[in-house]
């Protein structure tokens, strides 16, 4: 297995010339964030995912997690790590300094977290479901609970989980049976099951924080019958030292396809009378409180999409280049070459290659939708940059994490047999991206979100917005100087006016037919996808060309940077125009086999 080398000078252009950290450097609090410290940042946490993080990727795919007794014991040097990452002051990146948060942007935070994760995905996974419980506590947190539990979290001292899946209550989250009977003193005693708990047992730290989805006694029956709760491990006195254990345990781990180093734990609570829990805001309110820190999980985990298929292709990459195989088709000598110079590698590379680099800028692109969201001081700037996040969520976490899945397949492809063999390293990345797709609400779950939830319910005004800008640079690109340019401009504006076909059926047939719209949702989600993913990779073609022209130019990385933006226009965005077919009209035979004839 080869190592890892986060691309920073990617990262660098995409933030810098893509996705705009410049204005978001001047949003209130980040004006801390200069080019030097972008650099210095990106390159310190470049430095402890290459040498530390990466290194264990194998160790802990051979090994897992094992539950002795009900402790969980880590893969061998994860519990160091873990504590590297934590004295480097890592996982305090985006919080609030008042609890000992560093106050950088979501934006900058991203490019970090996506190093974790191509170092070392089951790592990963702990400080991402942290980072989340953190952000559920900072917005809806009281403030006795914000004083008890937020500055360890964030210093990563302490770790923090979501608790919604029960074994019969997978994505439908209304069925969940877990009680919480209030004991007339501000606490509650909290008796079920959960499944599925990333890090629920760990060694990492002396406790862990549980946000826990239940029912009290008088809930109404469904999703609005859900509250929130934080159930400690272990009880906090009153001067912040650890007390009793709660009633809860890890009752077991999940034998998993892949991610084996990242403990997934059945939750048994109550097992003794009833763990002690503690009611985050308003009884049965809680899914709308955990929809902050699933949100922030699937920014997260469309970013996993992103940073596997990065691992993916640096390993193909230089397997490719040091693998002989067969002459050239070109030339005369008989020896055989590097199967690199072979067209067809050539193009499963560049297909990796150019989609990991339109994924990464619409990851990043989302993030700084959040932060102007949040800290855009211009009242109808935020709430513009507030539709945009909510509408790119959902396809942010669908489409990269898609691309994880198609990419490292790609990447094992390259491999040839070898790629099959485990030793390569090659298909576990392949099966760790598996996952991907499936968690923090499925793709399917994203694409119903999108049509339901971001078009129909504004009528699709923020889509129509985001259109109006991508044809703005399409014409741009279209009017700029070269072939390459002319050709990605020209390529875009007919991948806009796909998605503008698929999208005023969306809205036309939504108003009467939401079967027919959920049987085409995924691949419109796909559509939206690749025609966003051109409109970033034109943006960074523009700005390379631009950049050419400079004295003292990067001269190798901007010309690769048209040649990668000139293979998406060739070969990646002219799938639009087969995907609206199945949008408009696949659901017509999608419901006429009866059940009896599958």
């Amino acid at each position: 297995m080869t190592s890892y080398n986060a691309p920073i000078r990617d990262m660098r252009f995409t933030l810098t010339h893509v996705v705009g950290l410049d204005q978001v450097a001047t949003l209130p609090g980040f004006d801390v964030v200069t080019p030097d410290l972008a650099d210095q940042v990106l390159e310190e946490a470049g430095k402890l995912a290459r040498d530390v993080l990466a290194p264990l990727n194998w160790v802990g795919d051979q090994e897992g997690a094992t539950l002795e007794n009900g402790a969980v014991r880590t893969a061998t040097g994860f519990r160091d790590a873990y504590w590297k990452y934590v004295e480097g002051g890592w996982n305090a990146v985006p919080f609030d300094p008042d609890y000992g948060g560093q106050g950088l942007p979501w934006t900058l935070a991203l490019p970090i977290q996506e190093m974790w994760t191509s170092a070392n995905m089951s790592f990963s996974l702990c400080p991402m479901l942290n980072q989340g419980a953190v952000e559920l506590l900072t917005i809806h947190g009281s403030e006795e609970q914000k004083k008890t539990y937020l500055e360890k979290l964030i210093s990563g001292e302490w770790t923090g989980t979501m608790n919604l899946t029960e074994p019969q209550a997978g994505s439908d989250v209304g069925a969940v049976r877990t009680k919480a009977v209030p004991q007339g003193d501000g606490t509650y005693l909290i008796t079920g099951q959960k499944i599925f708990i990333t890090f629920g047992e760990h060694d990492f730290t002396n406790n862990i924080v549980h946000l826990v989805l239940a029912r009290t006694p008088t809930a109404p029956a469904g999703i609005k019958g859900i509250s929130l709760f934080v159930v400690p491990k272990f009880m906090v006195n009153a001067d912040g030292t650890l007390g009793d254990r709660n009633d809860l345990r890890c009752s077991g781990l999940e034998h998993k396809m892949g991610i084996h180093a990242s403990p997934t734990a059945v939750m048994s609570y109550g097992d003794n009378g009833g763990a002690i829990g503690y009611l985050v805001g308003e009884e049965n309110r809680g899914i709308e409180y955990m929809f902050t820190m699933m949100n922030n999980a699937r920014l997260g985990v469309g970013l996993q999409g992103v940073a596997i298929a990065e691992r993916a292709y640096q390993q193909a990459v230089d397997y490719a280049k040091g693998r002989v195989q067969s002459r050239a088709l070109t030339g005369k000598d008989p020896a055989p070459v590097t199967i690199i110079n072979h067209p067809d590698v050539r193009r499963m590379l560049l297909t990796m290659k150019s989609q990991i680099e339109a994924a990464r800028a619409l990851a990043y692109y989302t993030a700084a939708a959040l932060d102007n969201a949040h800290h855009n001081p211009d009242r109808d700037a935020a709430r513009k940059a507030a539709a945009l996040n909510d509408l790119l969520t959902p396809i942010t976490k669908a489409w990269c994490t898609d691309l994880g899945v198609e990419l490292s397949s790609l990447g094992v492809q390259v491999h040839g047999g070898m790629g099959f063999i485990e030793e390569t390293g090659a298909a576990q990345h392949y099966r760790d991206a598996r996952i991907a797709p499936i968690y923090e609400g499925t793709n399917g779950i994203q694409a119903n979100d999108l049509v339901f939830r971001k078009l129909l319910r504004d009528g699709g005004s923020a889509a129509q917005t985001l259109i109006a800008e991508m044809r703005a640079v399409a014409t741009e690109a279209r009017n700029g100087p070269g072939d390459d340019l002319e050709t990605i401009g020209q390529r875009l504006e007919e991948a806009i006016v796909a998605l503008e076909t698929a999208t005023a059926w969306v809205l036309d047939t939504g108003k009467s037919d939401l079967s027919a719209v959920a049987g085409g949702a995924v691949h419109y989600l796909r559509l939206f996808g690749i025609t966003i993913g051109g409109f970033l990779t034109a943006k960074g073609m523009i700005a390379a060309q631009d950049l050419l022209r400079q004295r003292g130019a990067d001269t190798s990385f901007l010309d690769g940077k048209m040649i990668t933006g000139r293979f998406y226009a060739d070969q990646i965005l002219p799938l639009t125009a087969g995907l609206v077919a199945p949008i408009t009209a696949g659901h017509r035979s999608i419901m006429a086999l009866g059940e009896d004839q599958f």
